[in-house]
């Protein structure tokens, strides 16, 4: 590594936490906190202009959430390296983050030590996480060709997961899933991903029409 300084971002609605991450960050002689943001349209505003190596991102934020924020940011700017910050553990929130394009994930409350070493070292092929954190199962060498026939399997689902799909064949659109559900409108997102990836569906336009598909099967009971 180079004598030059990670220029780094921090993404998060409450200055206060953004002040305790800065002081942290701070300590670090080879680091150097080159923008605040406190929202993703703020980040992606910024990143025009400014030179950033690394994003600290806040999961939730106002308006735009920090998944968003971070896959528009490295479709712009596929050099930056992000890593997730966020109250919550779940492996949902981790895997979307992954999903993403992020190197690595902390709790807030586990943002210490481990994350200055990610912020050097963290990279897509080896994504560093905070000790609080559930780290999604890699799937085994030749899953691909194995899971063919898991394909299309419904049964690959959780609880939750087949909840928003039986919701998307009564043909509600996420804001209504998120308010049926009491759950944040960014969860509806992790979750229509994870029945993507899971059922192997081509893409996010497929999910409509299997979930349709899903409930006729069913004879049309969307019930659970």
């Amino acid at each position: 590594m180079t004598d030059e300084r990670l220029r780094v971002a921090l993404v998060d609605d409450h200055q206060p936490f953004r002040e305790r991450l800065r002081a942290l960050l701070e300590r670090d002689p080879g680091i150097e906190i080159v923008s605040e943001a406190s929202s993703g349209q703020e980040l992606l505003d910024a990143a025009g202009s400014a030179e950033i190596d690394v994003v600290c991102m806040d999961i939730r934020l106002p308006g735009m959430s920090g998944i968003e924020t971070t896959r528009r940011l490295l479709a712009a700017k596929p050099g930056i390296r992000v890593i997730g910050l966020s109250a919550y553990a779940e492996p949902h929130y981790v895997e979307a983050m992954l999903g993403a394009g992020a190197v690595g994930h902390f709790t807030k409350g586990d943002a210490g030590e481990a994350l200055l070493h990610a912020i050097h070292r963290a990279t897509v092929a080896h994504p560093l996480f905070g000790d609080n954190i559930v780290v999604p199962a890699a799937e085994p060498d030749g899953a691909a060709e194995s899971d063919k026939t898991a394909h299309d399997d419904p049964a690959l689902l959780g609880p939750r997961e087949i909840e928003v799909l039986r919701l998307i064949a009564d043909g509600l659109t996420p804001p209504q899933i998120a308010r049926t559900l009491s759950i944040d409108p960014t969860m509806v997102d992790v979750y229509r991903r994870n029945i993507v990836r899971k059922l192997k569906l081509i893409d996010d336009g497929a999910l409509g029409d299997y979930a349709r598909l899903w409930l006729l099967r069913r004879g049309g009971r969307s019930e659970t």
